[in-house]
């Protein structure tokens, strides 16, 4: 059965890469609307987006999706990923600006709102795409693939030369609300070498220790330190899970990622789209609907977030 948040749930922040105050109001939507950005500020242009990966512009620091009349929303994913994990398929995203405010670097604000207000059962059916033959993407030493399996279950590894990050690999159903225990409160990363780099080309602008982990060498520069030891791969897992929301429904199948970001996540499923023997539309019956992310979720899944 199709869900969508019970009531509207507001959040306020700056844009990571402007820095200007952005205000974010996710409202209720009726059956087979889908995920839609809403920008609230445009005029006399079309302001709604579909979150579909056929609107997702490729670029490597952050989701972007963009309608036919050029208006855009980027920085999507945290939220993307929060509605995946909780399991809203349906809801309305109004936005007075170009970005999805940051707020913690991570998903798990969107989390707490949408499990503490629970959802709206609709009365529609509920369909997945199963993933039915292996979809792999590569670049020099990165590599996305979906396989398939049962339920949605993410494979990801990094490498890093920082000693503060060094090599990681973590696997993990996504079933019955392990995104909300494992995931959610994983921050975005990055070295303080790339924050410099970024600042000088005018972006990143809103970004602070406060909402992102900044590593130097064997340093983590962000008070605190992270959340996790492996904070940084549970954030790559986040940002996949996300990513894969904009297939338009959940995925039933494996993901496994190497090195991977957000272009190459979005590069996987237009070649996962463009093989039509490779997957294909189920009903949701209850055991199916069981093993999805958001099944089951409740305001005890989030004792485990920080």
């Amino acid at each position: 059965m199709q869900t969508t948040v019970r009531s509207v749930a507001s959040f306020a922040g700056v844009g990571l890469h402007s820095g200007k105050p952005v205000t974010l109001h996710v409202r209720p939507a009726p059956a087979f609307h889908g995920i839609v950005f809403r920008r609230t500020d445009i005029l006399g242009r079309n302001p709604l987006i579909p979150a579909l990966w056929s609107n997702v512009i490729q670029e490597p620091l952050n989701t972007r999706i963009e309608n036919q009349d050029g208006v855009t929303v980027s920085t999507i994913e945290h939220l993307m990923a929060a509605l995946a994990g909780t399991g809203v398929h349906n809801a309305l995203i109004d936005v007075d600006g170009p970005e999805i405010p940051i707020l913690d670097g991570s998903s798990a604000p969107f989390v707490r709102a949408f499990v503490s207000m629970g959802l709206t059962h609709l009365d529609a059916p509920l369909r997945a795409i199963e993933i039915l033959e292996e979809v792999q993407v590569g670049h020099g030493a990165s590599r996305a693939s979906l396989s398939p399996a049962t339920s949605l279950q993410i494979d990801f590894s990094i490498d890093f030369a920082d000693q503060a990050i060094g090599q990681q690999k973590k696997t993990l159903n996504l079933a019955n609300g392990t995104f909300v225990r494992e995931l959610c409160d994983s921050r975005t990363f990055c070295r303080q070498a790339d924050v410099d780099a970024m600042h000088a080309r005018g972006l990143a602008l809103g970004g602070s220790l406060e909402n992102a982990v900044v590593v130097d060498g064997d340093a983590v520069l962000t008070p605190g330190g992270f959340r996790h030891n492996d904070e940084p791969v549970r954030h790559k897992m986040l940002d996949a899970l996300g990513d894969l929301y904009t297939a338009g429904a959940p995925i039933l199948g494996r993901y496994t990622g190497e090195r991977a970001g957000h272009a190459m996540t979005n590069q996987l499923l237009r070649a996962l789209f463009a093989k039509r023997s490779a997957w294909r539309w189920v009903d949701c019956d209850v055991k199916i609907a069981a093993r999805l992310p958001g099944c089951g979720v409740s305001q005890a899944d989030l004792a485990a977030v920080a």
